[in-house]
């Protein structure tokens, strides 16, 4: 499976070029949909413009989603103000502490790009004596943008406007020692393990036991991604999403983590049970972990009244939510873990 995690891994990087915080994702939508089907298999745009790709299997009626999400966190413009700076809103869970400081591209709605930075307001330390005082938030920083503008006529003539879109830079790197380090591996990464092994099944030419789909949602930032497009049949959803590394927790950047509970309560006992046998089974490391702040697609396609059994594992990501890292061991290890699971 090696071969696999490595295509995973350039997989992600493609993907992660592509900015698309909630509500500015049919760039990566598309890029999602090609490289389905350029592995030969059906994929389709679902109405609120999530991807959902079909990868075959015999037993319609015990049908498996399994979802990741493309949708990343980000900003959005919510002012312009008189002096040409933009005050900015948060797509999603991204935190101020952790954009300030960061290069930033805006998307104007005729197509245009621009470039600036997330500062705090007053943000050099030779002036401002209050520096390390003031807490960051989105009411006490702003884009400074990289044009010559000095007032709110300024901008709007650029063709900025309130509800752009504020895409934060990834800054992603892969280092020789097999690290993966970039903004929004929270869920690019998981995109890119479903077709390493989408991959895996196409060219091993091997046929699953049960249908299986890859939902690839575009709103999980935001709480509703897996709330809708569940194909008939599907008796069972795990999210593939990123495997929490942190204080109190065992899983490491090298670790698939199969999650019990999170903030929704408990996945199911049965999944859960199912999944650390194929851990075994496919001798991947794994480990088994709570997550004490944390939310997936599959608890939103149960909340939206689907009859399914729920669970959810991840290539263990440090720093969610930041400036994020993990392996290509991580992935190789969620790999096997699929492989176990639908017995491939």
């Amino acid at each position: 499976m090696k071969e696999y995690a490595r295509y995973a891994v350039d997989m992600t990087r493609e993907l992660l070029s592509i900015d698309s915080p909630s509500g500015y994702t049919d760039r990566a939508a598309q890029w999602v949909k090609q490289a389905f089907e350029g592995l030969g298999f059906a994929a389709r745009f679902t109405t609120k413009g999530s991807v959902l790709a079909d990868l075959g299997g015999s037993d319609e009626n015990d049908a498996l989603l399994l979802e990741a999400h493309a949708d990343t966190l980000g900003a959005m413009v919510a002012q312009i103000k008189g002096n040409g700076r933009l005050k900015v809103t948060n797509l999603g869970g991204m935190r101020a502490e952790n954009g300030e400081a960061e290069n930033v591209k805006l998307y104007t709605r005729d197509g245009r790009v621009y470039e600036g930075t997330l500062q705090l307001i007053n943000p050099s330390v030779h002036v401002n004596g209050s520096y390390g005082d003031v807490k960051r938030s989105f009411e006490t920083t702003e884009v400074v943008l990289d044009e010559d503008v000095k007032n709110e006529a300024d901008v709007r003539a650029l063709g900025i406007e309130v509800g752009d879109p504020v895409c934060f830079d990834p800054r992603t790197r892969v280092t020789a020692s097999g690290y993966i380090k970039s903004r929004f591996l929270d869920d690019k990464l998981s995109v890119g393990i479903l077709l390493g092994f989408a991959r895996y099944l196409r060219e091993r030419n091997i046929t699953l036991s049960r249908r299986v789909y890859v939902h690839v949602t575009t709103y999980e930032e935001v709480g509703h991604g897996g709330s809708a497009g569940v194909p008939a049949g599907v008796t069972e959803a795990i999210s593939v999403d990123m495997g929490c590394v942190g204080e109190g927790l065992t899983c490491t950047e090298r670790m698939v983590s199969i999650c019990a509970k999170d903030s929704g309560g408990p996945y199911s006992y049965q999944v859960v049970g199912r999944l650390i046998e194929a851990a075994q089974k496919e001798n991947a490391a794994y480990a088994v972990d709570v997550y004490p702040h944390y939310g997936s697609d599959v608890e939103a396609t149960l909340r939206a009244g689907n009859d399914i059994r729920h669970g959810l594992i991840g290539a263990g990501v440090f720093a969610s939510h930041g400036y994020e890292r993990s392996h290509v061991e991580g992935v190789l290890n969620t790999l096997k873990v699929l492989k176990g699971y639908l017995n491939a």
